[in-house]
């Protein structure tokens, strides 16, 4: 029989609680059981796909296409699992199906309420992993009170009803906020979000805390008398120098042992403390490299989560930290910043805005030897640059943002060309690519046959493949023998763009090779 962990969060937003069920589920990984992760979004949109990084952060792409939630990313590179269509749900899907199937006449013409139909199909997707792990840990989006959630927890209330006490386990993350002008720390906010959570019908076993400063335990007793938790259930979430410490953080205050207890399980092997011995000796730094990481989102650090995590897991297995800075692509002294950076990278995006900028940074690091990355758009940049600074071909450009221009480097996928739809629409997922021998590529992978996620709508146009590669560019893997995958410059000592998302792919204590290629070309430049 499956066991399932809710995670909800009160008061404000943003306070961790996917951080915090991947930390506990690697601790429940270190007791043997298999452990996956579900979130629900309780907003409208079908996906995240369309929506505004500044709206969302990010848009996580799972191995099957599914375009997902930033936490998915947590969840995958804490438990190092690949997610799925089954790991991420949103009010706008569930509706959506319950629509679908009222519009089909499936309900034999009932009413359809949110309870029983709706409620209804949250709790199947609740149940959606039982069969493929030991422990699902469900993490419900936003915070409690909120309109657009109650279905959500109101399910979780009836799931909680209908399984054995034994098999559900629900925690409850909240802000202890500090006031400075006190010097106190105020439960106040805890007890009003743990008693909303109760007026739902949800009486949580567990309290993560999130705090800038210790709770003593004349606060933990307080904490735990007013919310009706056992003393020992009040968990402390300090402030971390890194996110993946906070296992380590929550095993010292026996935070798996009371979840094992409460679920009634017994663990599979002893618990295998090395791996907080592995992560805390990735963080001993013996040198410092710059990396500037030039986008249309400088001031938004969670529009490129996966790549500042790839970026730091990298320099970590290298003994290095790595000093990422955002640089806005429209910033007019850009290329006088750049000479300050041991690397540059260019993100992937979508529209015009900075993409003269991010070509200027290409020029740049081309010109200088400075080692470059570019990922999705950043590699479609390269292809401009290089076709209209080394090939000549002037205003070469992308379809994508001049439809007439004489010389479509990169162009729109043919199976593209047609729809309608922007949501779950482009070339989306997991594909094979395979790299030439004797090439930057093949020296970083160590192999020929690659895999990995993809988001993009338009593509190099292999039509001027000849003519590029005649001033330096190489194409060294393809799709299919016929979509150029990855581009490198010859004579460079570290310059490659790709059409897919490496960034996905990163785990701790197994960085990328992209990425750890550019922090190790980066030593050297520095």
């Amino acid at each position: 029989m499956a066991k399932y962990i809710f995670i909800t969060g009160g008061v404000v937003s943003s306070l961790g609680k996917g951080i915090s069920g991947a930390s506990i589920g690697r601790l429940l990984q270190l007791h043997g059981f298999k452990v996956n992760m579900i979130k629900f979004d309780p907003y409208i949109n079908v996906d995240p796909g369309t929506m505004n990084p500044y709206q969302h952060g990010e848009v996580f792409v799972t191995i099957d296409g599914t375009e997902s939630d930033l936490d998915l990313g947590t969840y995958e590179r804490f438990l190092d699992v690949y997610t799925s269509k089954a790991n991420t749900n949103t009010a706008g899907d569930i509706y959506q199906t319950v629509i679908n199937r009222e519009r089909r006449g499936d309900y034999d013409g009932a009413t359809v309420q949110v309870i029983p139909h709706v409620t209804d199909e949250i709790k199947k997707r609740f149940a959606a992993l039982k069969d493929s792990c030991d422990i699902s840990i469900i993490e419900i989006g936003g915070t409690v009170g909120d309109i657009e959630g109650l279905p959500f927890m109101e399910a979780a209330r009836q799931f909680q009803l209908e399984n054995k006490k034994e098999d559900v386990f629900s925690i409850h993350v909240t802000l202890v906020p500090y006031i400075a002008g006190a010097h106190e720390l105020k439960t106040k906010p805890t007890q009003h979000s743990v008693n909303k959570l109760r007026e739902i019908g949800i009486s949580p076993d567990m309290i993560i805390c999130r705090t800038e400063h210790s709770l003593d335990e004349p606060l933990k007793k307080k904490i735990s008398l007013f919310c009706n938790v056992r003393e020992d259930c009040v968990i402390e979430a300090l402030d971390s120098p890194s996110i993946y410490y906070i296992p380590e953080a929550f095993y010292k205050q026996n935070t798996d042992s009371l979840i094992v207890g409460k679920l009634n399980i017994i663990s599979k092997k002893k618990f295998d403390k090395t791996w907080f011995t592995k992560i805390k000796s990735t963080g001993e730094f013996n040198e410092r490299v710059k990396i500037a990481v030039v986008g249309k989102y400088a001031d938004l650090k969670d529009a490129y989560k996966s790549i500042d995590e790839s970026l730091n897991i990298a320099s970590s297995e290298l003994n290095t930290k790595a000093e990422v800075c955002y640089l806005g692509a429209e910033d007019k002294n850009l290329v006088r910043k750049l000479e300050n950076y041991g690397a540059v990278l260019v993100p992937g995006g979508f529209g015009s805005r900075g993409i003269d900028g991010k070509i200027r940074a290409i020029t740049y690091a081309r010109e200088n030897k400075t080692p470059f990355l570019g990922i999705c758009l950043g590699m479609q940049c390269s292809v401009i640059e290089i076709s209209r600074n080394l090939a000549k071909l002037e205003n070469a450009n992308s379809t994508e943002f001049d439809e007439n221009t004489k010389y479509p480097v990169i162009k729109i996928l043919d199976e593209q060309r047609n729809i309608k739809y922007r949501g779950n629409t482009m070339r989306l997922g997991n594909y094979k690519s395979e790299i030439k021998k004797s090439t930057l590529a093949y020296n970083l992978y160590k192999t020929t046959k690659i895999e990995e996620r993809h988001r993009h709508r338009y593509e190099m146009n292999p039509e001027f493949i000849e003519t590029l590669e005649k001033v330096g560019l190489l194409v060294s893997a393809y799709h299919k023998k016929k979509l150029p995958e990855i581009v490198e410059m010859k004579n460079h000592p570290f310059f490659i763009g790709v059409q897919f998302h490496p960034e996905f792919g990163s785990r701790p204590m197994k960085a990328h090779p992209l990425f750890k290629g550019l922090i190790s070309a980066a030593l050297k430049n520095k």
